[in-house]
């Protein structure tokens, strides 16, 4: 856990890497608020404003008595909404720098894929 960011926004970030990775399949069920507070020693109020989270943005759903569970097309809508907040957070403002500097954007490709090719 992080102690700079609220504890049930990690949380619910930590069931979506969970989603996006794979380790959990739509439909399947996620570990309980009570399996949640355990775990991470923390109040079960906090693991359950984590939860109402992704029910709110409809990634899980509540199955009344049963548990809560990952909603068909979760997957897709998290990659999606990352991949806008990636482009947000990193790509344009990568773009407003070089830019700046006067790369262009064959030169800002080629840095990139070089970057990459590096271990």
């Amino acid at each position: 856990m992080d102690d700079s960011r609220p504890i049930f926004i990690q949380i619910a970030e930590q069931v979506e890497n969970d989603i996006i990775d794979g380790v959990l399949a739509e439909n399947a069920q996620i570990p309980s608020i009570n399996e949640f507070a355990a775990f991470h020693r923390i109040n079960p109020a906090t693991a359950l404003k984590g939860v109402n989270r992704l029910v709110d943005t409809g990634i899980v759903v509540k199955r009344r008595g049963i548990g809560m569970f990952v909603m068909e097309g979760a997957r897709a809508r998290l990659v999606e909404q990352r991949r806008a907040e990636f482009a947000a957070q990193y790509v344009r403002p990568l773009i407003i720098e070089a830019r700046k500097l006067g790369i262009d954007v064959e030169s800002l490709a080629g840095l990139i894929r070089s970057e990459r090719n590096e271990p």
